[in-house]
């Protein structure tokens, strides 16, 4: 048994400088790595609460523990934030809040503002349900499951959602690009979060963040990321009739956003360097 306990403690050992080598000498392996790190421990740290989060089912404060690890998580990996734009808050009612989205690093914008933002929720596919225990606490810190299969459903889910929204004041965060983009322009937005919008007759809060240029092809550096939360957009005199000259207003505003904030990054570590 001893020289088992042995074996294994020198297995660890070595593989850990084996790891902390590659870490240190490879960018492949370090973009893998960080990638790996930042997935099994967020998954960790969004389950880990669950029996906590039990105490009080679908209450969005469940969010705020693995919020909090996630943040601690993402500095272990060289990534930092900054969250501007609190005056700009809505206050006193729900809203749609909509981002653009470039990575699984989101999670991580996601983790910002849930503290920041009081009554968060989010809206998410119906098969992270079934990845447990992640979806448990998903379920448990609110998060509202639509089938997207069946159309029928996902219109009642965002008639529901609408309607969470104006009773209880909740904010929903939504990426209305619909998948991720790394790209320097933001994809052309998808009706989903607007239909939201519309039906909870509740203002859009558009949250943007600077491009994730510490991000490549196998590549993974330290980064920092501004996310800045802009003026509501107000839904009021809009309909599903002329729902598209309010996804082109807040295109153009996200879309213009973006570019500012990258730029002025962009010009904040040039002159670091």
């Amino acid at each position: 048994m001893y020289e088992l306990k042995m074996g294994l403690l020198l297995y660890t050992c070595v593989l850990m400088a084996l790891l902390t080598l590659l870490y240190r000498t490879s960018s492949v392996a370090r973009y893998y790595l960080k990638f790996i790190f930042f997935g099994i421990s967020s998954c960790l740290l969004a389950s880990a609460p669950i029996p906590l989060m039990l105490r009080r089912p679908r209450d969005p404060r469940n969010g705020l523990i693995p919020a909090h690890g996630i943040r601690l998580a993402c500095r272990l990996i060289g990534v930092t934030t900054s969250l501007e734009g609190h005056e700009n808050i809505v206050k006193d009612s729900g809203c749609v809040i909509l981002m653009n989205h470039q990575s699984m690093l989101d999670l991580l914008i996601l983790a910002e503002l849930w503290p920041a933002l009081d009554n968060c929720t989010v809206i998410s596919k119906k098969e992270i349900l079934y990845f447990q225990p992640f979806g448990l606490a998903a379920w448990l810190w609110g998060t509202i499951f639509i089938d997207r299969v069946k159309r029928e459903h996902a219109q009642a889910a965002v008639n529901k959602t609408g309607e969470t929204i104006r009773t209880r004041k909740a904010r929903v965060l939504m990426f209305p690009e619909g998948t991720r983009n790394n790209k320097e322009t933001l994809l052309r937005f998808k009706k989903g979060a607007f239909h939201v919008a519309l039906a909870s007759k509740c203002p859009i809060q558009p949250v943007v963040v600077n491009r994730y240029r510490f991000l490549g092809k196998h590549r993974f550096d330290d980064g920092h990321l501004r996310i800045k939360i802009l003026p509501p957009i107000s839904t009021e005199g809009y309909t599903v009739e002329n729902m598209q000259e309010l996804m082109d207003k807040t295109y153009k505003i996200m879309a213009q956003e973006v570019e500012v904030l990258t730029k002025e990054v962009d010009v904040g570590k040039k002159k670091k360097d």
